[in-house]
């Protein structure tokens, strides 16, 4: 799993009107980054288009959270869960991410939405959590992992 360095605890905080929206092919590489995602993250378009979607992957995430929803893409299924980004200077952020694959034409790519105003005041026991993963086992990160379905 990839481990982006160096990171800062400097949180960005997303706006009420932005919604990051990216596209990947199967592999997960980036094929479509919407201004608000490429804001966001602090790259630019160009560094982000064709690079593995992981470029924005922070290392407090815990790799079971990834495994299980590229296992639920691969069903055929949508994925939602709450995911901690790294921007590109190090700082981070937070967002309800739903993954969606789509099939065109027999070829399979995936759809990321991400919005973070549900959860602005929902965070404490996922971060909490998160901190402990450094310590505790990994099966104690499973309450931020991910639940299926649409966000509610």
């Amino acid at each position: 799993m990839r481990n982006n360095q160096p990171v800062y605890d400097k949180e960005y905080t997303l706006h009420d009107e932005q919604y990051l929206i990216s596209r990947t092919d199967a592999r997960g590489r980036i094929i479509y980054a919407n201004p608000a995602f490429v804001e966001v993250s602090g790259f630019t378009r160009e560094e982000l288009v064709g690079a593995a979607h992981n470029i924005v992957r922070h290392p407090d995430m815990p790799e079971d959270a990834f495994a299980d929803l590229w296992r639920t893409i691969q069903r055929g299924e949508s994925w939602t869960g709450v995911v901690k980004n790294r921007r590109k200077d190090g700082g981070y952020y937070w967002v309800l991410a739903n993954v969606t694959p789509i099939i065109e034409r027999g070829v399979t790519s995936v759809m990321r939405r991400c919005v973070s105003n549900p959860l602005k005041n929902k965070l404490t026991r996922p971060m909490r959590c998160m901190r402990g993963c450094a310590t505790a086992p990994r099966v104690a990160c499973a309450c931020i992992a991910a639940k299926r379905g649409p966000p509610g």
